[in-house]
């Protein structure tokens, strides 16, 4: 079994990329520019699991073309789309170049992949796709509203996509975190900022890369095909 992990030098796809290695996945593991890290997890994942198969792929979602990804997939049973970026600023401040990056990031270069790989995923008639969404793409976010959008957009296509290929054995999830303790986060705002929204979430804490690979584990398992179409918020009771 094969699959593409977008993101994989982030924190949640490094940590899908160990979960699904320790399931016996083989990986392509998409990075951009963190060669340094890519490189440190896949000699990692080599060394614990020498009988699979850990590829990186460097590729561009702002700058290169999908054919410079998906030319280098061959087989391929599932594709985690964990890859990310935010622009925690007001509407009106937000210049247009950024629009057009979360756009093209969250939304427009995962359809082109999956137009270009719909094909592969099909093959064995138990295809998996698996979304990063976010809370923010139900209930939206202020200082964050194009990240809102794109991400509620994520789910929409989803729902969507679902319909169109459950005939070909291929399942299409979103998993929908809250706060979740990564460098994007741990970077943006202070510990104060994350203290106070730790003590909104009823569970008292923000979840854990971890967690969230452990649900991404069981949607791309050969036994979930009968859930598709789906968002699953991951947010420990936070606004919802």
């Amino acid at each position: 079994m094969y699959a593409l992990v977008m993101g994989s030098s982030g924190d949640i796809g490094a940590s899908s990329a160990k979960k699904l290695a320790d399931k016996g996945w083989s990986l392509y593991l998409h990075y951009n520019q963190n060669r340094e890290r890519i490189e440190k997890l896949r000699i990692e994942l080599v060394e614990k699991y020498p009988k699979q198969d850990f590829i990186p792929i460097k590729f561009n979602m702002e700058q290169d073309s999908v054919e410079q990804l998906t030319s280098q997939v061959f087989g391929l049973d599932a594709i985690v789309f964990a890859q990310g970026n935010t622009y925690y600023k007001l509407l009106v401040d937000i210049s247009e170049k950024e629009i057009d990056s979360l756009w093209n990031i969250h939304v427009k270069l995962p359809i082109l992949i999956l137009q270009a790989l719909q094909d592969k995923l099909a093959k064995t008639h138990h295809g998996r796709i698996v979304f990063i969404g976010s809370i923010y793409g139900k209930i939206g976010s202020a200082m964050e509203v194009v990240y809102s959008t794109v991400k509620g957009a994520m789910s929409s296509f989803a729902d969507a996509y679902a319909k169109e290929v459950a005939s070909l054995g291929i399942s299409v999830n979103v998993v929908a975190p809250g706060a979740v303790n990564t460098k994007m986060n741990t970077q943006e705002f202070s510990s104060e900022d994350l203290e106070s929204v730790k003590e909104e979430i009823p569970a008292d804490r923000l979840a854990n890369p971890d967690e969230i690979a452990d649900l991404v584990s069981y949607l791309v398992n050969i036994k979930s095909n009968y859930l598709t179409g789906q968002t699953i918020y991951f947010a420990g009771g936070w606004l919802l």
